[in-house]
């Protein structure tokens, strides 16, 4: 069972983080974290409608298989957004079949703004309560680190997380992501490196303000492909922070081609963190063998681990 986001210390609420509900989940179920994408194709082979309805039944199917086998669970919301206010009320069944459950979620929205915008984007996904509450959030910072500044703090006050994308593994992205920075204080980086060394420094000084012992993960993460030569963006996997460590969603295991033998060459330093994501060479397995399916992915991350 997961570490709640609020726990009673000394007779007060004590906020516990993101990173240190990471870690725990590491220590007891692993590294694999299961999509939730219910894509057309995959609801047929299901023998599901390709509805609101469907994919609610499908989600929950997910959650179900995944509870008790692995400590993470990543719903793809535009999955669900495409069937519109049904699809919606469907993930939020999801999302709470998957908190009774005790599973750490990462909603999947990729949201990205500034201002009141992009704090009532992290109202929607991060404050307690909310029909929509996962534990993390995916968020693209195209308008700077700095403009979100609200889901960051919202997400530290409510020991949340969030995933920011440095380096992804569409080849659009590349000449972007590896433009360099022309001026401020990352000058001369990549822009995904630019991005990466920011959330180390974030999440530095807020294991440093913390009142909490935390050494470990950060709770500010980043999405770095698994299938990409991180050092042709400028990212050094090398010189990985040894402490307050930067959590990685890694997409690309699996279907998308990469090996998760290759974790450790792929990842370096910061494979201890790496959250391997994989969503169609699980959910591919069906309704009547996703749970083997789990079972041996969980195996072989495991495995690579050690």
């Amino acid at each position: 069972m997961t570490v709640p986001s609020e726990a009673v210390t000394a007779g007060s609420a004590s906020v516990v983080s993101f990173g240190e509900r990471l870690e725990q989940v590491f220590a007891e179920s692993g590294q694999l974290c299961v999509g939730i994408d219910p894509h057309s194709w995959l609801l047929r082979d299901w023998n599901l409608p390709d509805t609101a309805a469907g994919a609610e039944s499908f989600g929950r199917a997910v959650v179900s298989a995944a509870a008790g086998r692995v400590g993470l669970v990543k719903p793809q919301v535009a999955f669900f957004e495409r069937f519109g206010s049904a699809g919606f009320l469907a993930l939020e069944r999801v999302l709470a079949d998957a908190r009774q459950a005790g599973l750490l979620v990462i909603g999947d929205a990729k949201r990205g703004d500034l201002g009141t915008s992009v704090e009532a984007y992290a109202q929607a996904w991060l404050s307690p309560g909310s029909p929509l509450e996962v534990d993390a959030l995916t968020l693209a910072a195209y308008m700077g680190v700095g403009s979100l500044d609200s889901p960051l703090t919202l997400a530290a006050a409510t020991g949340k997380g969030v995933f920011l994308l440095a380096a992804t593994s569409n080849p659009e992205a590349a000449h972007i992501q590896q433009a360099i920075v022309a001026d401020g204080p990352q000058a001369g980086s990549s822009v995904a490196r630019a991005v990466l060394d920011e959330v180390g420094q974030r999440n530095a000084r807020a294991g440093a303000a913390s009142a909490r012992v935390v050494t470990g993960l950060g709770s500010i993460g980043v999405v770095l492909g698994a299938t990409l030569d991180l050092a042709a963006f400028g990212i050094d996997v090398h010189r990985a922070p040894t402490e307050f460590r930067t959590p990685v969603l890694a997409p690309g295991f699996g279907h998308q081609g990469g090996n998760i033998m290759d974790l450790i060459s792929i990842y370096g330093g910061y494979a201890g963190g790496v959250i391997v994501s994989e969503s169609r060479s699980v959910l591919s397995a069906g309704p009547h063998r996703i749970e083997e399916a789990i079972e041996r992915r969980v195996a072989e991350v495991g495995a690579v681990r050690g």
